[in-house]
């Protein structure tokens, strides 16, 4: 069988676990088992096996780290975001979370498509992966891939309609609550509230999150939440809308950036000063939509790629024994633009 040529200099030998053990004073099954995690071992001695391992330049063989550990350190990871929005984000945070966990991910896009999930489904357990991380693009529950899995799964930003899954999602409500303080603090008392189809979970959460912070304030808005769709066209109309049935509105809260951008749009077209006279906060901090906006959008943060983070964590755990079932919420923040 032809050897592969070695990177080192000339004469120089490749690192084995034999010299990890020499070095580290133990056995070469020990140094195995320390660098594997696996064994009964005092914690003094896996430090002082890794610390061998990383003084000779160790590399273990990942097939043979595979047949030691009886796992792949692989995950898949399925999405139904074919556009990236929400998905890239999330993707950023499980990376992060899995490369401490020395992982690769295979990722899947379903596009939304049942029969193209269980299928990206089954390539994935057959190629053995040691878990399964699902990211949606809608904040609405969905259905389990499948009953009695064989590896654990997490769901990030759509949560599993059941409720015995590992799910991790969005503060929605907060997300709201942190917009109406923000737009109260800085001097809005007339308050509307425009946003997305009433048929998505996160129109209706975000409606009735700024409906109780503005209760909470003793203060309620000017009119019903306006619903519509998640476009800048949507935003103009309704801002024009907005105007007619209460031209004092001095405050908008919009449920995504998008159409907060055409709201700024159809009131700047309508004549009225901004922020002077209406302050406008969004959703999502989209930078390409948020920062473009005029004026700039102040806009609340979902915290996805702390979402993805939270979900590799997850994930990381219940692979190794230890799962948390249930709905994990990630926080939201506000950042502060010129709107």
């Amino acid at each position: 069988m032809t050897q592969q040529a070695d990177p080192r200099p000339a004469g120089a030998r490749r690192v084995g676990i034999a010299d990890v053990a020499a070095l580290a004073g133990v056995s070469p099954g020990t140094a195995s088992k320390a660098l594997n995690g696996r064994g009964n071992l005092r914690e003094e001695t896996r430090q002082r096996v890794r610390a061998a391992a990383e003084q000779l330049g160790f590399a273990p063989n990942s097939v043979a780290r595979s047949l030691l550990s009886g796992r792949t350190f692989t995950v898949g990871i399925i999405t139904t975001d074919s556009y990236g929005r929400f998905s890239i984000p999330i993707m950023r945070g499980v990376e992060d979370s899995l490369g401490v966990g020395e992982m690769i991910a295979f990722l899947c896009d379903s596009r939304d498509d049942p029969i193209r999930e269980q299928h990206h489904l089954r390539k994935l357990l057959e190629r053995q992966v040691d878990g399964l991380i699902v990211a949606g693009r809608r904040t609405d529950a969905r259905q389990p891939l499948r009953d009695k899995l064989p590896v654990p799964v997490v769901y990030a930003f759509a949560r599993s309609a059941n409720p015995d899954d590992c799910s991790v999602v969005s503060d929605e409500r907060g997300a709201a609550k942190l917009a109406v303080e923000h737009l109260v603090k800085t001097g809005r008392r007339r308050i509307a509230h425009i946003t997305g189809p009433h048929s998505h979970a996160s129109s209706r959460e975000r409606a009735i999150g700024t409906t109780e912070a503005l209760a909470e304030l003793s203060m309620e808005l000017i009119s019903e939440p306006l619903f519509g769709s998640w476009t800048e066209t949507w935003g103009r109309f309704a801002a024009a809308q907005l105007l007619r049935t209460h031209p004092d509105v001095d405050g908008v809260f919009c449920g995504s950036d998008v159409v907060a951008r055409g709201v700024a749009d159809g009131l700047r077209e309508a004549g009225v000063s901004l922020p002077t006279q209406v302050g406008i906060v969004g959703v999502d901090n989209w930078g390409v939509v948020a920062e473009a906006a005029r004026p700039p959008l102040t806009t609340v943060d979902l915290g996805l790629e702390e979402i993805g983070h939270r979900a590799g964590d997850l994930l990381l755990a219940a692979i190794d024994g230890h799962p948390a079932p249930g709905i994990h919420v990630v926080s939201s923040h506000l950042v502060v633009r010129e709107s």
